[in-house]
Parts: C-alpha cells; structure tokens; sequence
C-alpha cells in the first residue's frame, strides 16, 4: 500500500476490537468444558495475550517492517518470499471462511430463498471497494460501526436481566472436573480463534501514523475485547444452561430468541444477525486487505492489481465445502490444526531470529 496512508491509534484499537468480535459470540468457545466454557476463554485469551505481547516484541524490533518484510529480511529473500505468498493464501483462506459465514448465516435467518452465491458476492465486493480505496477507508469503518454494534449488545444484554433470563447459578460448580478440561477447551483451539488471528496486525501496525508501534492502544483493546467475549459466553451459559447452549448450532441466536416471550418486541435475532454481519464483514476485509497487501510487496506492483485476482480466488474457494456442516468441522478440525503454525510457530522464528541477530550485533 502507498506509504502516505496512516491510521491513527484510536482506529487501530477500534480495528482489533471490531476483528475480534467478528462472530465468536455466535458459538460457545470452549464448549467442551461445559459450565466452565468461560474459564475456558479466561484461559484462551491469558495465553493469546503472551502471543500477542511476543508479536509487539517483534514489530518494536522490526520498525517500519510488516511481516513480509521481516520474512524476507530473517529467512532469506527467496525463502522468505515464499513463506510470504503462502501467509497471503493463508489470509485469503481466513477471508474466504468468513465469507462462507457470512452467506450461511444469511441463508439460515434472514434471506432463505436467496442463493448464497449473491450474498457472498454482495459482501466481496463490498470488501474489495473499500480495499480499492485505500486503508484509511477500511480503518475509519470501526470508528463509525463499534460504537453502534457494543450499544446494541448492551441492549440486548439489559433486556434479558430485565425478564430474568440471566441465572449465573448455571456457571456453577466452577472446575467440577479440575482444570484439564478447561486448558484442553482453551488449548490450542480458542488460541487460535479468534486470539492468535492477531498475527495479521503484523501486516498493519506498520500503518500507524507515529514511528514505533502503537502498543497502549492496542493492548487496552486486546484487553477490553476478551473481557467482551468471556462475558458474552458465560451470558450464553447463563441463559441456556451448559447442556443447551454446548450442542446449540448458533447458541447466541437462541439466547437472544428467549426474549421472544417479551410481547412488545419480535424478530431480535435480525438485530442480532446484523451485528454479526458487521464484525463478519469487518474480519472478512481485513484478512482481504492484507492478503491484497503481502501480494503487492512480494511483486513490486500496486495493491490495486491484486484487489480484483485475490477478491476472485477469495470468492471461488467459498464454494469449495459442500454445506454448512462440513465449513465448520473443517474450521474447528483441519484448520484450526494448521493454525499454529502461523500463529506461533513462524513468529517464534522470528523472535529467535531477531534475538540472535541482536546478540550477534552487541
């Protein structure tokens, strides 16, 4: 991307709170720990929270580099190209699985009739205008979607303690089992989702419109975020109970319908299908953006030659799962194994790397 495009620290704190909503309320992280899902997500964000202070390590030790950069710079300039085009399939996958989302979760509650193949072409090409126009303009749609998304979940929060639905008893006994089935819930999958996709904020920080790396904005984000989501799964706990809610498909959907019973108001889960929409749309773009954004340094050429090639594989490899139910094992089986690897395992080589470096040059 062209140098001159900055983005301030409120919108990078915006960006990472708004990724990291994305859809994790829609399901139950964790859920295997029953009752204790919660702790399960204390436990994924402690550890993703060491990974991403490991990451700032590595951009303030890489200023003015992103992640291709640093590749090329540690592993070589062919070696490092080649780690780079393969992070760029892996953020295309990430959008793409986002984008399947997106037409399924619109296909099950609100337009059933509608080909998924049109509303996952309607949110590409959202995505790939505000792409062509630059990150200023996909960094300043937090600033105007955030405030209006956390105000509506706290409404629909309100109005479920209003008509009692709210039980915390449901959250006890607290670690009945002991705490191996909390870190086996929490380790690695809810790492890598949704903490560890912090890994992408190494093709960004290098954004920010100061030298250095905005470290107090983004990590009062991180923390307010997984304050956010631990929350928001032990609501779904308390509302449901842990037996409903772990084999519930989109267990907030279904939180959210028991205020059905009010009289004065319908529908609400359309309310909360456009939030998810929202944070969808928001993880989808980023993950296009710095897809788009690796292709053009590894060529030499303008982000734009690549908005339209990346945005066509992107939409062609959504079609690639044959339904619903083979997206998600595929999401919390093959792929969510695979994560690691880019996670933790290539920023860790970094980090050694950069160490040694370091030690050498002292």
């Amino acid at each position: 991307m062209p140098s001159k495009e900055q983005v301030s620290s409120l919108q990078i704190a915006f960006m990472i709170m708004l990724f990291e909503i994305g859809s994790t309320p829609l399901f139950l992280l964790g859920g295997t720990a029953q009752q204790d899902s919660w702790l399960a997500m204390c436990a994924g964000s402690a550890a993703g929270f060491v990974l991403l202070l490991l990451l700032l390590w590595i951009q303030h030790r890489s200023a003015g580099t992103d992640l291709v950069g640093m590749l090329r710079l540690h592993f070589g300039r062919v070696p490092g190209a080649l780690i780079g085009g393969v992070y760029s399939l892996y953020f295309a996958y990430q959008s793409m699985r986002n984008v399947r989302d997106l037409g399924e979760l619109t296909a099950m509650t609100m337009l059933p009739r509608t080909p998924i193949s049109v509303t996952m072409l309607i949110f590409v090409l959202l995505a790939l205008y505000a792409i062509w126009k630059g990150a200023e303009v996909v960094f300043r749609l937090p600033e105007v979607l955030l405030p209006f998304m956390l105000f509506f979940y706290a409404l629909l929060v309100l109005m479920l303690a209003i008509m009692g639905a709210i039980d915390f008893s449901r959250l006890l006994p607290v670690m009945e089992q002991g705490p191996l089935p909390v870190l086996e819930a929490a380790l690695p999958e809810i790492v890598s989702f949704p903490f560890g996709q912090m890994v992408v904020f190494l093709m960004l920080w290098t954004l920010w419109e100061k030298p250095g790396v905005p470290v107090k904005a983004t990590v009062n984000a991180y923390l307010l975020i997984s304050a956010f989501l631990i929350f928001m799964n032990a609501l779904n706990v308390a509302v449901l109970g842990p037996v409903i809610a772990g084999i519930s498909q989109l267990p907030f959907l279904k939180t959210v319908r028991v205020l059905s019973n009010l009289k004065f108001v319908e529908r609400l889960d359309i309310l909360v299908t456009i939030q998810l929409f929202l944070g969808l749309l928001i993880k989808m773009m980023l993950f296009y953006f710095c897809s788009v954004k690796a292709m053009a340094e590894l060529t030499g050429k303008p982000a734009k030659w690549w908005v339209f090639p990346v945005g066509a594989v992107i939409y062609g490899a959504s079609f690639i799962e044959r339904d619903y139910t083979q997206h998600i094992a595929i999401g919390l089986g093959p792929s969510l194994k695979l994560d690691p690897l880019f996670q933790v395992a290539v920023p860790l080589l970094l980090a050694l790397s950069i160490w040694v470096r370091g030690r050498r040059s002292a």
